[in-house]
Parts: structure tokens; sequence; C-alpha cells
């Protein structure tokens, strides 16, 4: 399979998830609150491309996947599409865009300010993707900047984990999956130390 071709397959089934959500909304299949339905999925669904992006490097490393490099950007972008949605599915239809709302929700409930702060985390990643900013702000610069995707895994892993309030399989196998990407990047980080001393 070509580049390009991957790419465009990535791409359409990166998609299918909005698709699905779309058409469950259209044909009265998301449950007795669509709304909230809608809410939640897209926030997962964030969180799962957020992890998939953090995944690329360790599976480059550990099973010489090079070809994943050419999608990362794109999976990252998913992830933040995924959670503008989210957001915005939050502000219109959860607050009704009502600022003072929404501020009160912020500040009286952890979960919210978590996601918040996540978010607004991904704005300049996402701002910052492309090769022209890389130029623009210098390896070195835009390196510290993404760096921050690790700090949005952690923030949208405790996100999940306070929303659900019964059963907490499915947060704490992203917890899981977060805490194997992290120890695999501090193992290259530390062995990269160790050879250059």
């Amino acid at each position: 399979m070509s580049s390009r071709l991957f790419k465009i397959s990535v791409f359409i089934v990166s998609l299918m998830p909005a698709v699905a959500l779309v058409y469950g909304l259209l044909n009265d299949q998301l449950g007795a609150n669509p709304i909230e339905t809608l809410t939640r999925d897209t926030g997962e669904w964030a969180l799962r491309f957020l992890l998939i992006t953090l995944a690329v490097s360790p599976l480059r490393l550990l099973f010489s996947w090079h070809f994943l490099a050419a999608i990362r950007r794109m999976l990252g972008l998913y992830s933040f599409f995924y959670a503008s949605v989210h957001m915005l599915l939050y502000v219109w239809l959860d607050q009704f865009f009502n600022l003072s709302d929404i501020i009160n929700d912020i500040i009286e409930r952890p979960f919210i300010t978590v996601g918040v702060i996540n978010f607004l985390a991904l704005i300049p990643l996402a701002l910052t993707s492309s090769d022209a900013m890389v130029k623009r702000l210098g390896t070195e610069r835009w390196n510290r900047l993404h760096s921050l995707v690790y700090y949005i895994g952690i923030g949208g892993v405790i996100h999940f984990f306070m929303l659900v309030k019964k059963d907490i399989t499915e947060p704490v196998i992203y917890i899981a999956i977060l805490a194997v990407l992290l120890g695999i990047r501090l193992y290259r980080y530390s062995r990269r130390t160790l050879i250059a001393t």
C-alpha cells in the first residue's frame, strides 16, 4: 500500500466514529439521552485518539513500524477534532452558551476543570502541528511545546476516571495503557541520558 493510500485509509477510518454518531442521532439510535451519549462518546474518542497518537513512537521503537510516523500528526488532529466536538456539545447543548453557568461549572466540578484545562492545552498543539510551524518555532522549542501531550494524556484519563460513577473498568484500562506508554518513554529517556554521560 502506498503512503498516500495509507493516509487516506486512516483518515476515513478515523472519521467513522463521527459518522456513526451522526447516523445514530438521525435514526434515534443513541438511547434515551442522545445528547449525553454524543458528549460522552466524542470525549472518549478524543482520549482514544490521543492514546493512539502517543503509541506511535513506542510502536516505532519496539517493532520498527516507521510507516506510522506519516499518520501521527493526523491522529493527533483527530484527537483535537473529537475533543472540540466534545467541548462544543458541552458548551452548546449542556450549558446553552451561558458563560456564568460554564464558569461556575468549571469552578465547582473538578472533572470539568480538568477537562477544560486539557482542551485549552490541546489548542496550541493543534495550531502548531504543521511543518511550517516546526520551522518557525525551531525544533527544540516545538518539541518542548508538544511534550505537553503527555500531561494532556494524564489529564485526559483523570478527567474520564472522575466522570465515571459506577463501572471504572474502561478508565482503568486507559490509565494502564497510558502508564505503559509513559513507562516506555521514561525508559528510552533514561537510556539516552546514560549513554550521553
